[in-house]
């Protein structure tokens, strides 16, 4: 079955569609979805090729789809990615741009560092703030 007729099946009756509102935009929760838009171009389940990016506990994880594998193939039709957590950010950078060089879907190349982006930094710990030490004539005035 082709992608276009996928979409055209699943677009109205999919369990992963969040509207907030009749007029506004509708979002999706289906894994495979870079940018949680309602797209036929971003869906995670109508397309052949797919890029699921999601955080994981040793790091981040990159699932890919083969495309030729077959549709009754759960396992064996998909190949994950593990990027640890000390790697950094230049490496999972580099790990994902490389996917959309090699030809994977290179117009999700966006969409991926922007989630792999906003992964990273959301795994990154908070710096601690210290309280401001008073200089100057305030400080002399306290003590």
């Amino acid at each position: 079955m082709s992608t276009d007729l996928q979409w055209l099946l699943l677009r109205n009756h999919n369990s992963f569609v969040v509207r907030k509102s009749p007029e506004g935009k509708a979002f999706s929760t289906e894994p495979g979805n870079l940018r949680n838009i309602h797209s036929h171009k971003f869906s995670g389940l109508a397309n052949a090729k797919t890029i699921d990016i999601k955080d994981s506990g040793s790091g981040i994880q990159i699932t890919t789809r083969k495309s030729k594998a077959s549709p009754h193939a759960v396992r064996p039709a998909r190949t994950t990615m593990t990027i640890r957590n000390r790697s950094g950010p230049r490496r999972a950078f580099g790990i994902v741009a490389g996917l959309a060089k090699r030809g994977y879907r290179p117009d999700l190349r966006t969409a991926a560092l922007a989630r792999t982006s906003a992964l990273i930094s959301a795994q990154r710990e908070k710096k601690l703030t210290y309280p401001k030490k008073i200089r100057g004539k305030k400080a002399a005035a306290r003590s």
